[in-house]
């Protein structure tokens, strides 16, 4: 049985990850409106993803006998106003869904709910991983966001990136 209080972060957590993939999207048809075609792809792919999230969530939920709340999802709030503020932003809101995992893993540490830490261990990594990747965007488009030809180089490897499934097993 699942403590109240874990199911709850639980059940909010569905939502923050619905959110993000909402956000991405955003951030996708940004990049797709400056005609960054590349960068639009790797986040509509990282919108992907965090729906992904969202349902292994649910389907954690539901193994346990919980019913998830599907909540409204906020309009994403940010003005995006350049290319590099929008990596910017989806690196601070990266560290923000690593905070999100952390409160729900130290309250199900509280309570001893071990099933529930070994789920969210495979997030607590995933989470490393998109910090990272957000991180290298940030340095890549400081190297050479400036220079037209480069910045079309990094479109292009942006552009070849594929969706890959998460692959927990619940």
């Amino acid at each position: 049985m699942i403590d109240a209080r874990v199911a709850e972060l639980l059940n909010q957590q569905v939502n923050k990850e619905f959110y993000s993939a909402y956000l991405y999207l955003d951030f996708s048809n940004y990049y797709y409106d400056l005609n960054l075609d590349g960068f639009g792809n790797w986040y509509r792919i990282q919108a992907q993803e965090e729906r992904d999230h969202a349902m292994l969530f649910v389907q954690y939920l539901q193994n346990n006998g919980i019913r998830a709340k599907l909540e409204a999802i906020d309009k994403p709030a940010i003005e995006l106003t350049g290319a590099k503020m929008v990596l910017d932003e989806g690196l601070k809101h990266e560290q923000y869904v690593t905070s999100l995992i952390h409160d729900i893993y130290d309250a199900a540490y509280s309570v001893k709910d071990f099933r529930t830490m070994q789920f969210l261990d495979w997030f607590v990594k995933e989470q490393g991983e998109e910090e990272t990747n957000a991180d290298n965007l940030v340095k890549k488009f400081a190297l050479f966001g400036d220079d037209p030809k480069s910045l079309y180089m990094l479109d292009q490897e942006l552009g070849a990136r594929v969706y890959a499934a998460p692959s927990l097993v619940l």
